[in-house]
């Protein structure tokens, strides 16, 4: 990674000429944030040396390229693309309508589905006090580092220090301890859409890792720990489907080891992204059995039935808008967004075409045409505009609606009036087909069907090819530093995990660690050993690095 000080860059600027006719010129440093648009401005202002050369530029592309740098790439596609604005304060992002829009189609999906299973929505505070937050002393100390504090109330400083939430397990539990009483008041099932404030000290990524995150975040208690385990299974089955059914990302279940696992948790599930470019893998969704931990520290216990009392299992789960992130790595390209249909605000852009010389009446039979057409897509449920604006060649509202990650576009041009059809083509692979106006409404939908069912099946290839199946050091070595996973049989001990953390770890980059252990396992042969230790396996986990 490199330093802040390496990041920045001067640019050099001709702003007017001397006496001599000689340029005069201006350097001025600026972060590697802005460095694209600059880069962009500065080519732009270079002198014209020829005819050729003063023709408009219609290319929105991004400077940056996915394989060359792909930090800088991820950067100026969340900038270029208008999903974000950076904010004044470090770590935090402004989600611009079209972020917020494919959040708001995951927390629709989502909302109906535990809704259906019996869970209802609440809202608690966003304020913990000192003395709630370290009931559970595990917990808060899987936090501590990353807890904001209020300290002063206008100019005066506060008796007591107020936590931000980090998570809100110690903010929900003391009233659950008053609303239990009975078997019946069982099972409690709530979720909460909420933001939640983390003081992460590594990289802010958006999206990825930020100070302040969008999330849902499911807090349940049963009579029993079937129960309970059943429904950690249920959830994550869920968080399966946005990943793979929404965002077209495949992702891993499995459980988190114990060193990896939810502080203060009875064990984690999880789901696993995988991102081939970086070679590091991004926790995407979990969902955690908490047995009976936090009900003996916040005293939850219930009347059963033969009129004993008895502690409640609980069950914690959350996802996050890093499901946007992960999405965006996994499908976008040099050109801009490439987004999954299901969640793309726009799903069909209808841009005309006409010559020069086509006759005023053709061009306005022609916009009768589109709007017509974007009538017939939203009535078959397709999200469609139309950009009739006359001030930008069609050569530039191609690139633009391709780097905002429109899924198909509609050409309408004077032969597809004479032919009545028009021209489609999708945003993932520039395929392009005719359409006759008698089948757009029929046609388009099911073309989005396909593209998002073909984008998931590209991927899986892909992340199939970065899993590797190792027994030994070095074979598990060789597939992490050529940017894989490994799936290892191990010994399931956390000195083992901590060891290859720091044996694996070269030069700048980190270590690998357990992603999970996951729930299809290959049979383990008799006899087999870890990889690492040499100790007897007791099953298979996926390593990786990770973000």
């Amino acid at each position: 990674m490199r330093s802040a000080a390496q990041s920045f860059k001067t640019f050099s600027f001709g702003l007017l000429k001397g006496l001599n006719n000689t340029q005069l010129k201006v350097n001025i440093t600026f972060p590697p944030c802005y460095q694209f648009a600059l880069k962009s401005t500065k080519s732009k202002m270079a002198p014209k040396e020829s005819k050729k050369e003063t023709k408009k530029e219609t290319k929105l592309g991004l400077a940056a390229k996915k394989g060359d740098n792909f930090s800088d790439w991820y950067t100026e596609l969340v900038v270029a693309s208008e999903l974000i604005s950076y904010y004044d304060v470090s770590g935090c992002y402004i989600l611009r309508p079209s972020a917020y829009a494919m959040w708001e189609v995951i927390q629709s999906w989502f909302d109906k589905e535990i809704k259906a299973s019996g869970v209802k929505n609440a809202y608690f505070p966003l304020f913990i006090t000192e003395d709630v937050l370290n009931t559970e002393k595990d917990h808060v100390e899987g936090f501590a580092p990353e807890v904001a504090w209020v300290t002063k109330a206008g100019n005066t400083p506060m008796e007591k220090p107020i936590a931000i939430r980090p998570t809100s397990e110690t903010v929900m539990y003391p009233y659950y301890s008053q609303w239990i009483r009975s078997h019946r008041d069982l099972p409690l099932r709530l979720n909460q859409w909420t933001n939640v404030v983390r003081w992460e000290f590594k990289y802010p990524t958006p999206f990825i890792r930020s100070r302040e995150f969008l999330w849902q975040e499911g807090h349940t208690a049963f009579a029993t720990q079937a129960e309970a385990e059943a429904e950690v299974l249920e959830i994550l089955e869920l968080y399966r489907q946005v990943y793979e059914d929404l965002l077209a990302v495949p992702v891993v279940k499995g459980r988190k080891s114990r060193k990896e696992q939810f502080a203060g948790a009875l064990y984690t599930t999880t789901v696993e992204a995988f991102i081939p470019e970086t070679g590091k893998a991004i926790q995407g969704a979990t969902s955690h059995c908490l047995g009976q931990n936090f009900s003996k520290m916040f005293n939850i216990e219930y009347e059963s039935e033969d009129k004993s009392k008895q502690l409640v299992w609980q069950n914690s789960w959350g996802i996050t808008t890093r499901s946007i992130g992960v999405m965006l790595m996994t499908h976008s390209d040099d050109k801009g967004l490439v987004l999954p249909p299901k969640v793309a605000e726009t799903q069909a852009v209808i841009i005309p075409i006409p010559r020069n010389n086509t006759p005023k009446e053709v061009q306005e039979k022609m916009l009768a045409k589109i709007t017509e057409i974007k009538s017939q897509l939203e009535k078959a449920g397709v999200r469609t505009i139309t950009d009739t604006r006359e001030n930008y060649t069609p050569g530039w509202k191609f690139n633009h609606h391709e780097l905002h990650g429109v899924c198909l576009r509609i050409e309408v041009g004077p032969k597809d009036m004479e032919n009545e059809s028009v021209v489609v083509c999708r945003r993932d692979t520039g395929d392009k087909q005719f359409i006759s106006w008698a089948d757009v409404a029929e046609k388009i939908p099911a073309l989005l069907v396909t593209m998002q069912e073909e984008m998931l099946g590209a991927a899986r290839l892909k992340h199939k090819a970065c899993m590797e199946v190792v027994s030994t050091w070095d074979e598990f070595m060789t597939a992490i530093n050529n940017k894989h996973m490994a799936l290892a049989p191990w010994a399931d001990e956390v000195e083992v995990e901590e060891d290859v953390k720091k044996r694996s770890a070269v030069g700048k980059l980190t270590g690998a660690k357990t992603l999970c252990i996951p729930f299809e396992q290959p049979e383990l042969p008799e006899g087999a050993v870890c990889f690492a230790s040499g100790k007897p396996a007791k099953n298979w986990a996926l390593w990786g690095r990770s973000y």
